[in-house]
């Protein structure tokens, strides 16, 4: 007997959940004698129902819903010791882990894929006591971006964290930062830090153009410019693949680091983490090499 459970946040995205969960157990229905539905109804449940599942031995768990669903999934699988292979239909706002792994934006279509499928293996990241499969962004941009309203995400999609970020490049206050990667300790001051696992942040495919989800490192970008001209300047940048080449970006690739604030600095500072609010500084990250395994579309098969 063979058996997935679907995870599924009905409040994700327009709310598309409840719709697209039976279509996803009738599509799954075809490679598995059991599919099991289970609906999320607050924080946290995601993540206990994707732990139960490794704990059942499931042949595979399948999340529905945004960045914060998949991330919950995440957690409730990476610290297992068996840990079923994973997949998910996208309904958030901006997806990042689908559009690195090649899922459809569109759900339907991201479940007609299910059956045409091969595995992949991924890094995963933590945090702390945290697992991520996107990124860790600490600064003043974070801040202004965790804020952007549920109406104006679900609008605006991916712009709307544009947007937002633009308008934080006015702030003034750079945070000091000290790093210690890999034994290498530097300092820097900064309103915009991050820690990236894959190419795509907030949507944009071309933020670090050499970070891939199984190159077995985290990518550090720590923006420095310090006058909004200096800030503005890095837009254009930032879509063109050309952010870690430029003076006012201090780019590192690690396996294992320590982030924080001079002992100087006073006040706390909150990581935002898959963007969800995450620890306060000081943090510990580290990269997990192919600790996961993920179905994703056969475009080969499709040719």
């Amino acid at each position: 007997m063979t058996k997935a459970v679907v995870i599924v946040n009905p409040t994700s995205g327009k709310e598309e959940g409840e719709e697209y969960g039976p279509l996803a157990k009738n599509e799954l229905e075809k490679l598995y004698d059991e599919v099991e539905l289970k609906w999320t109804e607050g924080e946290g449940d995601a993540t206990r129902f994707a732990q139960e599942a490794c704990r059942s031995n499931v042949d595979a768990i399948y999340a529905m819903g945004g960045d914060g669903t998949v991330n919950e999934c995440v957690n409730g699988i990476a610290p297992e010791a068996n840990r079923p292979i994973f997949s998910f239909i996208p309904l958030g706002t901006v997806n990042d882990l689908g559009r690195v792994l090649g899922i459809p934006m569109k759900p339907k279509k991201a479940i007609k894929e299910l059956t045409n499928r091969k595995k992949r293996t991924i890094d995963i990241g933590k945090i702390n006591d945290q697992y991520f499969v996107d990124i860790v962004a600490i600064g003043s941009v974070p801040d202004a971006v965790h804020s952007v309203p549920i109406e104006k995400k679900t609008k605006l999609g991916p712009l709307a964290y544009v947007v937002e970020g633009i308008k934080a490049l006015n702030e003034k206050e750079a945070y000091p930062f000290e790093f210690d990667l890999d034994g290498e300790k530097l300092k820097e001051d900064s309103f915009l830090v991050l820690v990236a696992l894959t190419n795509s942040i907030a949507g944009i495919q071309t933020m670090i153009p050499d970070a891939d989800v199984d190159d077995g490192y985290l990518h550090l970008a720590v923006v420095k410019g310090e006058t909004i001209a200096e800030k503005l300047d890095l837009v254009p940048k930032i879509f063109s693949g050309k952010m870690t080449e430029d003076d006012n970006i201090l780019y590192r690739r690690f396996k294992n680091g320590v982030i924080s604030l001079s002992d100087t600095y006073e006040k706390d500072i909150v990581t935002n983490v898959d963007g969800d609010e995450g620890d306060v500084l000081p943090v510990n990250v580290k990269v997990l090499p192919g600790h996961m395994e993920v179905f994703v579309p056969d475009t080969e098969s499709e040719d």
